[in-house]
């Protein structure tokens, strides 16, 4: 139940009083009050627009001047619509604008913008707005007192005469009969002050009578079903995946906290710190003790072994003959970190199926790619996506790497 703000005759507040329900139901249907606003205005026009087309000017019969030979463009009469003096392209013909709205959606509409109104706190509600003689200063006094700012309509229980000569001279306030208002009045009003009086003293009509027994009976069967059915829908649209802000959310790459090639590349750093003289060299372990030179492999377990001092005089023999090696090696110690990428990422190449990796969204493979330091790595996931847009993303991580390559060598 809709409540407004009431206001003795002297000008003090009282309890708030609760509105007619069979006026101010609570229901605001904006498709009506925009059917009924149109129809207003559209009736407002008196269709009174005339003009005169071609053929309804006087003259004109005789060709201006001859077809060829002039230099100008050729007419047929000094009345056409491009001439001075001619008639006017479709001109506008006298007509009536009148709409027809029918009863029940103009009485649907007066009470959705009595309801508009009533819940911003917008009707108050006063005793009486009687004035013994007409004085605009005294009905600014009044509106000011009410809390009434800016356009204001006066609801009055009959017509004063008094009250409406004391409102011609504000441009912001409108002063109508109780029921005599029109939507758009009650719509372009901010604040509706209404007497007591004349609302108690309204009684609904037909056609209000017919919609509080509608109301009374409920909600028909088949707008509870559409409505169930729109109620479903929407909540189907709303569990989709990517619908609305779920799309916006950037989702954690599964794969990233099982790769860490950061923490293997410390790690093979940590390991032989003989140089690689092949690529091959780096895909095992095993392979790069075949490979390399026998005084390069005692040279790693002497530094890195110190068991006891009979194996470290036994080895002792091979150091002396890899002098010469080994006085070049400091020079070309920067060598074996540059190429200790490849190492990692044989590491990781072995350690991580490409095949099985989550592919994440587009706009997160720049994030995803740069886990991956390993070219044949990122081209098997190339291969692996068809998606167009992911392209570019893998051409820029391979041109990267190709880059930073060529850095190391330069």
């Amino acid at each position: 139940m809709l409540k407004a703000r009431y206001y003795q005759t002297d000008g003090s507040e009282g309890k708030a009083q609760a509105l007619p329900e069979w006026l101010f139901d609570g229901v605001v249907h904006e498709d009506v009050l925009h059917q009924v606003i149109k129809a207003y205005l559209s009736n407002q026009r008196q269709g009174t627009a005339s003009a005169k087309s071609r053929g309804q000017v006087k003259g004109g019969g005789r060709k201006p001047f001859r077809q060829k030979g002039t230099g100008r463009a050729r007419q047929g009469t000094i009345r056409a619509v491009q001439m001075v003096g001619g008639g006017v392209a479709f001109p506008p013909i006298p007509h009536s604008w009148r709409q027809r709205v029918p009863r029940k959606v103009r009485a649907l509409a007066r009470r959705s913008a009595f309801n508009y109104r009533a819940q911003g706190d917008r009707v108050i509600l006063v005793d009486s707005l009687e004035f013994e003689t007409p004085k605009t200063k005294m009905l600014v006094e009044v509106l000011a007192k009410l809390g009434a700012e800016g356009k204001v309509l006066l609801l009055t229980d009959g017509v004063k005469e008094n009250l409406y000569l004391s409102s011609r001279n504000l441009s912001g306030v409108e002063v109508r009969p109780f029921g005599e208002e029109s939507v758009y009045d009650i719509l372009w009003a901010g604040f509706l002050v209404i007497e007591k009086t004349a609302l108690d003293g309204a009684e609904p009509s037909s056609t209000h009578k017919v919609a509080v027994e509608s109301r009374s009976r409920g909600e028909p069967e088949v707008r509870a079903r559409e409505r169930a059915a729109e109620e479903a829908r929407s909540e189907k649209r709303g569990a989709r995946v990517g619908h609305g802000t779920k799309s916006r959310r950037v989702r954690d790459v599964k794969t990233a906290a099982e790769i860490q090639p950061e923490k293997k590349v410390a790690k093979s750093k940590s390991k032989p710190k003989a140089k690689p003289k092949s690529e091959a060299a780096a895909e095992t372990t095993t392979a790069l003790k075949t490979k390399a030179a026998p005084e390069a492999d005692a040279k790693p377990e002497a530094k890195a072994e110190s068991k006891a001092k009979a194996e470290s005089k036994a080895k002792a023999e091979p150091k002396a003959e890899a002098e010469p090696k080994a006085t070049s090696a400091p020079k070309k110690k920067p060598a074996p970190e540059k190429k200790a990428s490849p190492k990692s990422s044989a590491t990781t190449k072995s350690d991580l199926d490409v095949s099985t990796v989550k592919l994440p969204k587009v706009g997160d493979m720049a994030k995803f790619l740069a886990q991956f330091d390993d070219v044949s790595d990122i081209k098997a996931l190339m291969a692996r996506d068809s998606r167009k847009t992911a392209q570019a993303q893998y051409e820029a991580r391979l041109t990267e790497l190709s880059g930073s390559a060529k850095g190391k060598k330069d």
